[in-house]
């Protein structure tokens, strides 16, 4: 299975990346991560640190020092500069690198076209996704599965989100929307007025997964009983169990 997290900038895809990517795992699912964020910080929501998340986001550079060696396909990318977060899940930035060799793969590789040439048959590959709908509108037909398009309630986030939808369902995707630090009933609806033929997963605001955010922890490495990681918990399992089937 393919699912790619999209929508405004501050929404909170990469908290919902990286905790529904580790839920995955944890249900027995083979995960692989790819951060698609031109400021590349999954690695934080997956719980590998800020050092190691740095060390990530210029892996390829080593190319240029001859430290490394060239790769193919994207499995090699994978392999060679990716990194392996807790419960198992494989992460590999798939941001452009300075001084790109645009003839090699490696080197020149746009996020876009490293999730469409991995392969989702038998496991699950997660992309988080720069912010706005530029990588939706560049997949091909039938490449995704799943788009998760999480907004918050101002206009703003709830206008992305709603072209990320179209966009992502003009290409056979299915959508499912989050609707991501939910204080009140009016923010939740909202969203339905502008979302409502898509079936919506409400997250509340949760103080822990805020904190988290501040202090660069991974959520699930936190409390879990609080009204928004039950949420995102329970999100999760419900991938697990669409992947499994």
């Amino acid at each position: 299975m393919k699912i790619i997290v999209a929508g405004k900038g501050g929404a909170g895809k990469t908290t919902v990346s990286g905790t529904v990517a580790r839920v995955l795992s944890q249900a027995g699912e083979t995960v692989i991560a790819v951060d698609a964020d031109v400021n590349p910080m999954l690695g934080i929501s997956l719980g590998i640190g800020m050092e190691e998340t740095e060390r990530l986001a210029g892996a390829r550079e080593a190319l240029q020092a001859g430290e490394v060696e060239h790769q193919p396909d994207a499995e090699g990318i994978v392999t060679t500069f990716g990194t392996m977060a807790p419960d198992g899940v494989q992460l590999v930035v798939g941001s452009r690198m300075d001084g790109m060799d645009s003839g090699c793969l490696c080197c020149g590789v746009t996020p876009d076209r490293l999730l469409r040439e991995l392969d989702g048959e038998g496991r699950v590959v997660i992309g988080d996704l720069e912010a706005g709908i530029g990588i939706v509108t560049r997949m091909d037909t039938g490449n995704i599965d799943l788009v998760l398009v999480v907004t918050n309630a101002t206009s703003k986030s709830i206008e992305v989100a709603r072209r990320a939808a179209a966009s992502a369902s003009s290409r056979g995707a299915d959508v499912l929307v989050v609707a991501n630090r939910i204080g009140a009933d009016d923010d939740l609806e909202a969203i339905r007025e502008a979302l409502g033929e898509h079936d919506i997963v409400e997250v509340p605001e949760d103080d822990a997964i805020r904190h988290a955010d501040e202090e660069g922890l991974a959520p699930l490495d936190g409390p879990r009983d609080t009204p928004g990681m039950v949420a995102l918990l329970g999100l999760g399992e419900r991938l697990a169990a669409r992947a499994a089937a």
